[in-house]
């Protein structure tokens, strides 16, 4: 393989040659590959390639060509083929380019010496392996003093200190790039680069003037902006955004004052009423700021500016003013007309001091129900309200100066129509109270409100008491908590159910309408029994034998063989109190304390066979020595003396009697007995009444009565009390 090197341009020529070839012109050389016949060519006897043009290393840098060397004859190889390369050299024909160009950049104003800016970048198409012909240099051919070129990197920096936007903000830099190292000689190119000092907040806010006058007439409405002032910025953008603010003095409750965001003016805001007949001028200052503070230059100073401020007020001559923005004024319904409800008030603040007259807008009182005094703004009914026609009234009054009828202001009034207080009060529920046995003295066992059919409901106040007639009770109390509602209250301990199961308490409710309403209701007390945590175990007799967890089906089998158990007990106290019965009629002498209840129809007087009624006639029958049955005698009573029978008084008492039942038209259609003895004090047959039997007590043994059971306890204890104190008072008395 042969090798060739030629270069870049002109090529002139190049030799091949074999052994084979004696000079006698017996071999053909020929060229075949890259370029063969349009570049290269081979002369085919002496072997001499050429270029048949000028060769550019940056378009092809070498080519590959194969060349052989045959009989001229015959075209027989007499060598095999053979491959060769020709590379082009290079020279320095190519300047450098910036191919990114022109740049644009930019940096912060007052950046320090060495601040990056920018890199630009040159391309050479030359061979960079091959001599300084590639090797590119840069530098700043206009631009300086204050930007820098690194000549190796084409990195640009800052190269003066506090470079000042607000001086001069843009700059044109024309960096150089050169091959050969920057050798004379060496091929150049160029490139502009712009640069632009960004803002950053280095300067303050300054006014034009120190002292700004502004004129307001003080009719100017609050919230409305009354002038403007304006403090500069040099700096631009967010740097450049002001605050404004009214240094605290005479000015800062009235006024206020903003910030426009489009041109940064200071526009003064109007936060209070003016007067001018109370003050004609204000004065203050405003403070100007950045909003926005860079902390790198607050060594240069305070960043901000201070000016002074006056106001005039104008003297406007304005309508009379009320000392309310509004009136609301109550009324009952069907209030005489005539009666005043309410006034209004307005004044003249000028200096002038106009008097003022009232008078009602028609368009707001379309039915007059209303009336003004004019002087003195006095409102007063001029026909009967019925609140379920119209429950509010809102009129206009209208206050007018008297020497200058053309200014007029106006104020709302509202008239609300009261309704009547027509109903009671009442209790708000039929409460259900129920107090443990063992409640605690104090205790408030129930709470309890009202209700009242008037509207509105709202506002509406109770108070609740215990009736006079009432304040005596020693069971419950009634309290009042003041927010509509009350409570019963205990008064004593030791309720018990078998004393009595119920109580009624009486409570008056009274409202505060107009007229003030009140009622009695009466609350229903109920004892239950309870457990120590005050839970409810039972409120009646009935529930104390009821079980629990029991069904319907075992509740109806208990309950029929308790009426089962009813029916015999009833059957067989009846038979022992028939066979009681016959066995006092059966002893006809002893009568005195036998009462005879039966259902037969008497047969008048001449039913002598129900009941021998001559035992009563005749006194002198009865035995001496008979006693009671239902009481064990344990001593004797001596007998009274008999009462004449043919006593006067008796006698004609019997026939009063006698004559008024005659007479007597509301006595019953059927034939009765009036039977008037000589029973009672005095009487051999003494009283028939158990009453005041024996003159002494006598003692009963009541025991037995602990041996029934449970049910009998409390009295067999009561009966046994009274026993002892009997057996207690006799020994007294004896040991007398």
């Amino acid at each position: 393989m042969w090798a060739a090197m030629v270069r870049g341009g002109d090529f002139q020529n190049g030799l091949l040659h074999t052994d084979l070839d004696k000079g006698d012109s017996l071999v053909k050389y020929t060229l075949s590959g890259d370029g063969a016949g349009s570049i290269f060519t081979i002369d085919q006897t002496t072997g001499d390639i050429h270029a048949l043009r000028s060769l550019d290393r940056e378009e092809k840098p070498y080519y590959t060509l194969r060349a052989q060397a045959v009989d001229i004859d015959t075209n027989t190889p007499l060598e095999p083929e053979s491959e060769f390369v020709i590379k082009v050299q290079d020279i320095n024909d190519n300047e450098p380019k910036f191919l990114e160009g022109p740049y644009v950049a930019s940096v912060p104003e007052m950046s320090p010496v060495g601040t990056y800016v920018t890199q630009v970048t040159a391309t050479d198409a030359d061979d960079p392996t091959y001599g300084n012909s590639a090797r590119v240099v840069y530098s700043i051919l206009h631009g300086q003093p204050y930007f820098s070129v690194d000549p190796k990197t084409g990195v640009i920096k800052t190269a003066l200190p506090n470079m000042d936007r607000e001086v001069k903000e843009e700059y044109q830099v024309l960096i150089q790039a050169k091959d050969m190292g920057g050798q004379l000689g060496g091929l150049a190119g160029t490139t502009i680069v712009n640069i632009t000092l960004s803002d950053v907040n280095d300067n303050p806010p300054r006014f034009s003037k120190s002292f700004f006058h502004l004129r307001v007439p003080e009719s100017s409405a609050v919230g409305s902006a009354i002038g403007r002032i304006k403090a500069h910025d040099l700096d631009i953008g967010r740097n450049a955004e002001v605050e404004y603010t009214i240094v605290p003095g005479d000015g800062g409750t009235v006024f206020d004052i903003t910030t426009n965001e489009h041109n940064q003016e200071g526009i003064v805001i109007l936060k209070r009423p003016l007067d001018y007949e109370s003050k004609k001028a204000y004065t203050f200052k405003v403070e100007a700021s950045n909003a926005h503070m860079d902390p790198r230059f607050q060594s240069f100073g305070a960043f901000k500016d201070t000016a002074t401020v006056k106001i005039n007020v104008l003297d406007v001559d304005e309508p009379p003013v009320f000392n309310k923005p509004s009136y609301v004024m109550d009324v009952y319904e069907d209030t005489p007309a005539g009666t005043i409800i309410g006034a209004v008030t307005a004044q003249d603040l000028d200096a002038s001091s106009s008097p003022v007259r009232y008078s009602i807008d028609w368009r707001s009182d379309l039915d007059s129900y209303f009336d003004i005094d004019p002087v003195e703004g006095t409102i007063s009914t001029n026909d009967l309200l019925d609140r379920e026609t119209i429950a509010q009234h809102n009129i206009s009054v209208v206050a007018t100066k008297l020497n200058s009828p053309v200014l007029t202001s106006r104020v709302a009034v509202t008239v609300h129509v009261l309704d009547i207080n027509e109903f009671p009060p009442e209790l708000a529920s039929p409460y259900e109270t129920l107090v443990c046995e063992n409640a605690r003295l104090g205790q408030v066992i129930q709470t309890f409100g009202a209700k009242d059919k008037d509207v509105p409901s709202a506002g509406q106040q109770f108070s609740f008491r215990t009736p006079k007639e009432d304040m005596k009770n020693k069971n419950f109390t009634i309290r009042d908590f003041g927010n509509n509602t009350a409570g019963i209250v205990t008064k004593r301990v030791g309720f018990r159910r078998r004393l009595q199961e119920i109580y009624f308490l009486p409570v008056v409710i009274e409202d505060n309408g107009y007229p003030p309403k009140s009622s009695t209701g009466t609350l229903t007390i109920r004892v239950c029994g309870c457990q120590s945590d005050g839970s409810v175990l039972s409120c009646s007799a009935e529930a104390i034998f009821l079980p629990v967890g029991l069904s319907t089906g075992a509740l109806i089998a208990i309950l029929l063989c308790i009426v089962i158990l009813l029916g015999i007990v009833v059957l067989y106290v009846s038979l022992r109190r028939q066979k009681k019965k016959e066995t006092l009629m059966s002893s006809k002498e002893d009568i005195r304390d036998n009462v005879i209840h039966y259902d037969d129809e008497g047969g008048g007087e001449e039913d002598t066979h129900a009941f021998d009624m001559g035992t009563l006639r005749n006194p002198k029958v009865v035995k001496e020595n008979l006693y009671r049955r239902d009481v064990k005698p344990e001593m004797k009573r001596s007998p009274k003396p008999p009462v004449s029978q043919d006593s006067a008084d008796i006698r004609d008492f019997i026939h009063q009697r006698l004559v008024e039942h005659d007479l007597d038209n509301s006595a019953p259609p059927y034939d009765s007995l009036a039977t008037y003895a000589y029973e009672g004090e005095g009487s051999v047959a003494e009283s028939l009444s158990s009453i005041e039997s024996i003159a002494v007590d006598l003692e009963e043994d009541y025991d037995y009565l602990r041996d029934w059971g449970p049910r009998f306890k409390t009295l067999a204890g009561i009966f046994g009390e009274q026993s002892e104190t009997q057996s207690d008072s006799t020994n007294t008395e004896n040991a007398h």
